[in-house]
């Protein structure tokens, strides 16, 4: 009998030993953090996080990267300058975040505020997906429509998980920390596995079996919103949409002709448009047999992977190192490395780096890392800058605005680059001007260094915004002209 218990007390211990809290520390913390989460707001919601962050922004990114560029080189056989230009336009649906945020916010389907909206995302993204993948013989027309209206799925996923995400941080304070590291470990992970796999994909099922891939995270997308656990609100009176969406426009016209406001937004604006975007035509440079390198599909995931680790790389610099420095030194010392890092595309295209020793594929790796590296640091200020912008009432909105005026810049980046290639000639199989393209991009690289008066002289620390619109008053001043015109507490849309 003693006998027995031993073996009944040696078989607890054993099942303790290879239980998850005894045998794996190292994944003990993680699976813990997960469902610490998912029990103070719901597995439905973390399950979204994930699904929405990591597998459609993060993974479906990295995936879409590489195939929509070989899929313009390859299958729609376009010049460098078109992809460029077509880029561009399936980007558009980023430019109007702010009204997907007010229709997320405003205007429920059926009772519901976001579950409708993950539905139709998914929905409107699988199908374009599907349709590009199937049929090799579309007009150049409807695959832009697709590859737009697939852009636009992710970007109303986006914008409604940022609203659940802003929501669950004012009612779970203490876990607003983890809700941001949630979504940045996703996003991270998600993209790193994309790029990874992209090229290898590509290469074995071709650009429009991974566009076809797509679909798979625009379906999670829609199972988001037919499990997200919310509640249902009855009796909406849809009457006042029109009051509400005029109220939140009329609030952000006021706080746009504040001067402190609209300077730094100009500043926004003009540094990422006159960076001018001419990735395209590098692309075709890299993959071409003569005059280029002739990098294989495999070679371009892992380049682009090896660039995620430099935007890791470059928040962590500014997170322990330069994050308490005044914004003018920030971005010029940024604005002013992207200017200088951006020679290295022209040592590359001279072929001087082969002169001194070092083969292609090493040197692209360190300019992919550069890049993204300084990418980060400026960004990161003005995300900053961006935040402290924003008046109370209408943080959310107004934060997508500005993001907005960020992604209308990168649009003119990309159309303004896609007609330098036009104006250079180069094209498929003509490469001779691309070193001048390249050196016109860095010089108006270092163009916005000429308007940084325009953003104020403060840091992480200081006040930006005048003290009437911390108070409050100028929304009060809109009420007073209409009392009938309601102010919307929108919601945080920081992507």
């Amino acid at each position: 009998m003693e006998d027995e218990e031993k073996i009944g007390l040696r078989n607890e211990d054993s099942q303790e030993k290879i239980s998850p809290e005894g045998c794996c520390p190292l994944f003990q913390a993680p699976i813990n953090w997960f469902r610490k989460l998912a029990q103070e707001m719901h597995w439905s919601f973390v399950f979204g996080v994930v699904v929405v962050y990591g597998v459609s922004q993060g993974m479906g990114g990295g995936l879409s990267r590489v195939a929509s560029d070989y899929y313009w080189k390859d299958v729609q056989k376009v010049q460098p300058s078109e992809t460029q230009f077509y880029m561009g336009i399936t980007s558009i649906p980023w430019i109007i975040k702010p009204l997907w945020g007010l229709l997320t916010d405003v205007v429920p389907v059926a009772g519901y505020k976001r579950r409708p909206y993950f539905a139709l995302a998914g929905l409107i993204g699988g199908i374009s997906m599907l349709i590009l993948s199937l049929n090799s013989n579309l007009h150049v027309v409807v695959a832009i429509l697709c590859l737009t209206t697939g852009s636009a799925g992710v970007a109303i996923a986006d914008v409604t998980i940022d609203a659940c995400v802003a929501q669950n941080s004012i009612n779970h304070p203490a876990l607003a920390g983890d809700l941001q590291s949630l979504c940045g470990l996703s996003s991270s992970i998600g993209a790193l596995i994309g790029f990874s796999v992209s090229g290898v994909l590509a290469h074995l099922i071709g650009s429009q079996g991974v566009l076809g891939l797509l679909s798979v995270p625009a379906a999670l997308v829609f199972l988001v919103g037919a499990i997200l656990n919310e509640p249902c609100r009855q009796n909406f009176a849809y009457r006042e949409v029109h009051q509400k969406l005029l109220g939140a426009g009329q609030s952000m016209w006021v706080t746009l002709k504040c001067p402190d406001i609209w300077r730094p937004c100009l500043y926004m604006y003009i540094s990422f448009a006159l960076s001018l975007n001419i990735q395209e035509g590098m692309f075709y440079w890299y993959t071409d047999n003569k005059a280029g390198p002739a990098f294989s599909q495999e070679n371009i995931g892992f380049i682009f992977s090896i660039g995620s680790v430099g935007s890791l790389l470059g928040v962590l610099l500014y997170q322990n190192v330069l994050k308490d420095y005044p914004f003018h030194v920030l971005l010029f010392g940024s604005q002013l490395l992207l200017g200088i890092s951006g020679m290295m595309d022209l040592v590359l295209v001279l072929r001087l780096n082969l002169k001194c020793g070092m083969p292609d594929s090493l040197f692209v790796v360190f300019d992919e890392i550069a890049y993204r590296m300084v990418g980060q640091l400026k960004w990161m200020p003005l995300l900053v800058l961006s935040s402290k912008l924003c008046p109370p009432g209408i943080e959310g909105t107004f934060f997508a605005l500005l993001m907005s005026i960020d992604n209308f810049g990168l649009l003119t980046s990309s159309w303004l680059g896609s007609l330098l290639l036009h104006i250079l000639k180069v094209t498929r199989t003509e490469f001779n001007n691309l070193w001048l393209a390249i050196l016109v991009r860095n010089i108006m690289r270092i163009l916005p260094l000429s308007v940084l008066f325009l953003v104020p002289k403060g840091d992480l620390q200081s006040t930006i915004l005048p003290l009437d619109l911390l108070n409050g008053k100028e929304e009060q001043e809109i009420r007073e002209k209409d009392d009938n015109i309601e102010m919307v507490a929108l919601v945080d849309n920081t992507r």
